[in-house]
């Protein structure tokens, strides 16, 4: 299964099953993209909004997952993983066009695979950790270099709005292979390709560093890194993250 929030012309704001494929077709039901479907009641994804997947309280980062991205970045593989937060007012749903910061002459796409908590956690074992994970969504880990190799916190350089599209759907765990490739297109041309089974700490490993440290609650989120390719974005640019088993996230950049 494959679940998304949208906002109907009417303005409500429901959860559906998205069977079609990504941007296509959606079909919803309300317990939880497409045709969406109420009862008899039937949308096109052109006649809705479609929202973030999940409202987090923070999302929770992983610098450096894959060893190739830590080479480009000339950094070496850390032993632990590297944690940094992002706060709510960086996400930003599937389709929406995203403002960059303004006079910043290197502002990079980063795809992830991300991760959707389901349950409010603490201290959880790695062995026990898929219990607590609703599913995967799609995240662009959009950074502002020209202020994040300034700072020590990254505040400027991860933190600022829109800086985390998500989306458009979660799809259960099982959806989404071991070795699910995680790809990066800007105007049709493939930048990033990675693959799952290439990060260094595994799901259950992050899960289980990060909440000996912090509770999870429903909603929140684990981005878990970006593979080699990351690279600049332009005003106008398309921008597609696509996480196979998930589907693919699209947004539009206007960079003032």
């Amino acid at each position: 299964m494959r679940y998304v929030r949208f906002r109907d012309a009417a303005g409500n704001v429901r959860r559906g099953e998205w069977t079609g494929t990504a941007g296509e077709e959606i079909l919803a039901r309300e317990h939880y993209g497409g045709r969406l479907t109420f009862g008899d009641e039937t949308f096109d994804a052109s006649e809705v909004d479609v929202l973030p997947p999940c409202e987090p309280s923070k999302i929770v980062c992983i610098g450096r997952n894959y060893a190739d991205h830590a080479a480009e970045r000339n950094a070496e593989v850390p032993d632990r993983p590297m944690l940094f937060l992002k706060p709510p007012n960086t996400v930003a749903a599937h389709d929406e066009r995203i403002t960059l910061p303004a006079g910043k002459e290197r502002v990079e796409h980063e795809a992830e695979l991300a991760v959707v908590i389901a349950d409010r956690c603490r201290n959880v074992d790695a062995e026990n950790a898929m219990d607590v994970v609703a599913g995967f969504t799609c995240l662009n880990d959009i950074s502002n270099r020209d202020d994040q190799d300034r700072e020590q916190n990254w505040v400027r350089g991860k933190a600022f709005d829109q800086a985390a599209p998500m989306g458009p759907v979660v799809a259960k765990p099982e959806r989404v292979p071991e070795d699910a490739h995680v790809r990066l297109r800007v105007n049709g041309e493939l930048r990033q390709d990675g693959t799952r089974d290439q990060f260094i700490f595994s799901i259950p490993e992050l899960v289980e560093e990060i909440t000996r440290y912090m509770t999870l609650v429903p909603g929140d989120v684990i981005s878990t890194g970006t593979p080699a390719g990351v690279g600049p974005l332009a005003d106008g640019d398309t921008v597609e993250v696509d996480v196979e088993g998930v589907g693919t996230l699209r947004n539009e950049i206007h960079a003032p």
